[in-house]
């Protein structure tokens, strides 16, 4: 009983929500599932196209497909499923003020010296009324991501780009660079 009580005692709290260590552990493993599912499917959608079609019809597979990838995993999994980015591309991807604020914490952890890779946030907070559990992590830019996320860009990649997101702001990264997060959110 007291081991329990330890459990129940020591909380995340954030905005005056309480969830115990043992649930939000079980929140946070269930998000990293549903992001590992997201982003296999839209990974293996990218990769098939820019195998096929080059870059320039994978801008128009990612701009149709993605949202109703993430749509689906969100139907799915009872998350609210997304990507967003401190320079977004889709301006229905831009962040919130909670996502914002975690975006900008990756980049201070990770000129820190953390592994992007590993960049995570997750904690309880209050919308609405409402207990919310949020969760990020981060998307670290990959070699083959600078193809359409890059500092120099093929002309038909930036005309395509130009032509599909005429707000794009998700150009110029480095590989390593964080090119944003994936978010999720799920009521309590």
């Amino acid at each position: 009983m007291k081991a329990r009580t330890t459990i129940f005692l020591a909380c995340f709290i954030t905005a005056g929500s309480c969830l115990a260590d043992e649930s939000m552990q079980v929140h946070i493993e269930e998000g990293k599932g549903v992001i590992k599912a997201f982003f296999g499917d839209l990974k293996g959608e990218l990769v098939k196209g820019m195998k096929t079609q080059g870059p320039v019809a994978t801008i128009g597979t990612c701009n149709t497909v993605a949202p109703n990838l993430a749509e689906a995993h969100s139907q799915m999994s009872g998350w609210q499923v997304a990507r967003t980015s401190l320079k977004a591309r889709n301006s229905n991807n831009k962040p919130d003020a909670w996502e914002m604020a975690v975006l900008n914490e990756f980049e201070t952890r990770k000129a820190a010296g953390e592994d992007p890779m590993k960049l995570l946030k997750a904690e309880v907070v209050e919308e609405d009324g409402r207990q919310v559990f949020r969760m990020m992590k981060a998307i670290p830019t990959a070699e083959v991501c600078t193809k359409c996320h890059g500092a120099e860009l093929a002309e038909p990649v930036s005309a395509k780009l130009d032509e599909l997101y005429p707000e794009d702001q998700a150009r110029g990264y480095k590989v390593g660079d964080l090119r944003g997060a994936f978010t999720l959110k799920k009521p309590l």
